[in-house]
């Protein structure tokens, strides 16, 4: 589990992306109508399949609150009515979309050393009705708040993360009320399943499509769970997990144990990048788990460890 350290802070000049040209801007135009011409199939009304370009012009833009009203105001419209009933009660496959998002990346945006991140991240909510809403840990204000959770799965390469898959989380309080998952049209199939196993299908869905990746990584939540390492182990996929400092490491360690243990050579500061508040730091350490039970092939090398 890393350990984020603190360091002094330095004041560091950032510098500006070169301003593009107007080639590139007619090169991304195009390749956006490209895209859109390409989800419009999905859309079974005229008026949401013209208000598709609109909206993801809206997202690509620079503004910085991308809700309905700002959506609208971009694209000219003087209420956000059309922006919300394309969400909202437009006929649309959005299933079809994240095929469609996912061929995508495969066929323009493959990378060999890429990295596969399961996360998850809440959506703070003011009232009851909104599936999977409840009072749970919400990583967007680091508590607990009335807030829905996602577990999405990211593709990141040196250019750059893009967004794969999702799936929202339904906690007890929902899974346990079958009147309140009816009222707002969730099946049952979908309640009670655990953040874990929603991560372990976002993957398998990735993998089937044909996403390929060097690594996957994901924090304690994820990392903590057997069958979702077990899953990785299987397909050879390299990973770096968290896990939680009780886990348990080989027949009787636990991972606070195995890591106190650890020579004080063998550990290396890190930045993660620039947090919130401030540089984040963690120390890292690499060190053999050479276990005679470990699959073929994975003892050849060093496993990573962080905490």
């Amino acid at each position: 589990m890393p350990q984020q350290t603190k360091q002094p802070s330095k004041q560091t000049s950032k510098r500006l992306a070169p301003f593009p040209s107007e080639a590139d801007v007619h090169t991304w135009a195009a390749e956006l109508d490209a895209v859109t011409a390409k989800l419009a199939s999905r859309f079974e009304r005229a008026e949401p399949r013209q208000r598709v370009l609109a909206y993801l012009t809206g997202l690509l833009s620079t503004t910085e609150r991308k809700n309905g009203w700002q959506l609208a105001e971009l694209a000219g419209e003087a209420t956000p009515d059309g922006m919300r009933r394309r969400l909202s009660t437009a006929h649309w496959d959005a299933d079809a979309v994240r095929d469609d998002l996912v061929a995508y990346v495969v066929e323009h945006l493959a990378d060999a050393d890429a990295v596969l991140v399961l996360d998850e991240t809440g959506f703070v909510k003011k009232g009851t009705k909104s599936v999977g809403v409840a009072p749970q840990y919400c990583g967007t204000v680091g508590t607990i708040a009335n807030c829905q959770i996602g577990v999405f799965l990211a593709y990141a390469t040196s250019h750059g993360p893009v967004l794969l898959d999702r799936e929202l989380y339904l906690p007890r309080e929902w899974a346990d009320d079958p009147a309140r998952r009816a009222e707002a049209g969730v099946p049952a199939e979908a309640s009670g399943i655990p953040k874990p196993a929603l991560g372990k299908e976002l993957l398998e869905r990735a993998y089937a499509a044909g996403v390929r990746a060097a690594w996957v990584t994901a924090d304690s939540v994820y990392g903590g769970a057997y069958q979702l390492r077990h899953s990785l182990e299987e397909r050879a996929q390299p990973f770096v997990l968290a896990v939680p400092s009780t886990q348990r490491v080989g027949l009787s360690a636990k991972a606070a144990q195995v890591v106190a243990a650890w020579p004080a050579a063998a550990w290396q500061r890190r930045s993660a990048g620039e947090g919130s508040q401030s540089p984040r730091w963690y120390d890292w350490a690499w060190m053999p788990m050479a276990w005679p039970w470990l699959l073929r092939g994975w003892r050849t090398g060093s496993s990573p460890a962080a905490a």
